[in-house]
């Protein structure tokens, strides 16, 4: 009697101990008793009656899914080839495991086809130049349609794009123009800043007659201060004007009298010499 009873007491020992599993701070449990679907269990120590229920594990933490390259015809008829990188993780446990056979390839499926119709409805310079509005566009679409298999997208990323090698030389060409435009556009405006300046100094050398005469000196002291240099350069008038001034005679002299007078024949006698007249 007492064997038996030893037995009975190892058999539901060993049995309780079977049923024991621990699920870590990020697993969660989707426990199913006889089919029926049971509370979420975890994370720690759990039972789990042997042949009478199954669990299944759900990780919680955030996962990446690569999204492979995909052929897209973009709305001003570009084909490229386009891949991203989805970031998901189960929010409700249970209807990650009830509502959806394979939570990650049904994911995966829905993000490829939402890339490409996506894509197809976006031009080309939106795409290149507006990433991150695309991103958002297709965060939220995939958010939506995964929220009832109790999955929440974090966001989506597009990685790489493949343009065609004709697109790649043409838009080469058109970057090229553009910083040929921008450098003509910069030497225009500092044109327009020089003749500015320019017209700006030819006023106030205008309204002063000594500076024009400081700018020829200058002038010349730089064309002198080159080596082996020979410079011919006429003088200006005015520098002598002040010395001209000094040596011309103070009185004017007397008007000539013409040798005769207009309308007659008569010749008009000569003035005599001053000395004369005195004595």
């Amino acid at each position: 009697m007492s064997d038996i009873l030893l037995t009975a007491i190892g058999a539901i020992a060993l049995y309780l101990f079977a049923g024991l599993r621990v699920l870590r701070e990020y697993e969660r449990g989707v426990y199913f008793l006889l089919g029926h679907l049971r509370p979420t269990k975890g994370p720690g120590l759990i039972f789990l009656p042997p042949l009478l229920a199954k669990m299944q594990k759900v990780s919680l933490r955030v996962m990446a899914i690569d999204i492979p390259p995909q052929d897209v015809i973009t709305r001003d008829n570009i084909s490229i080839k386009v891949n991203a990188v989805l970031y998901m993780r189960v929010k409700t446990p249970d209807k990650a495991v009830v509502g959806v056979e394979n939570y990650l390839y049904a994911t995966s499926q829905l993000a490829q086809t939402t890339l490409r119709s996506v894509l197809g409805e976006t031009e080309m310079d939106e795409l290149l130049a507006s990433r991150d509005k695309v991103n958002a566009i297709l965060r939220q679409i995939i958010d939506q349609r995964t929220e009832e298999w109790g999955i929440e997208v974090s966001a989506v990323e597009v990685k790489d794009v493949d343009l065609p090698p004709e697109m790649k030389r043409a838009m080469a060409r058109q970057a090229e123009a553009e910083r040929e435009r921008r450098a003509k556009v910069i030497n225009a405006e500092g044109e327009l800043q020089a003749s500015e300046k320019l017209a700006q100094a030819a006023h106030i050398i205008g309204a002063e007659p000594a500076a024009i005469q400081l700018r020829y000196l200058q002038t010349v002291n730089e064309i002198a201060s080159e080596n082996n240099s020979t410079t011919i350069f006429p003088i200006p008038i005015d520098l002598f004007k002040v010395f001209m001034d000094r040596l011309a005679p103070t009185g004017n002299p007397p008007a000539a009298l013409p040798e005769r007078a207009a309308g007659a024949g008569e010749r008009l006698p000569a003035v005599q010499n001053k000395g004369k007249a005195k004595a």
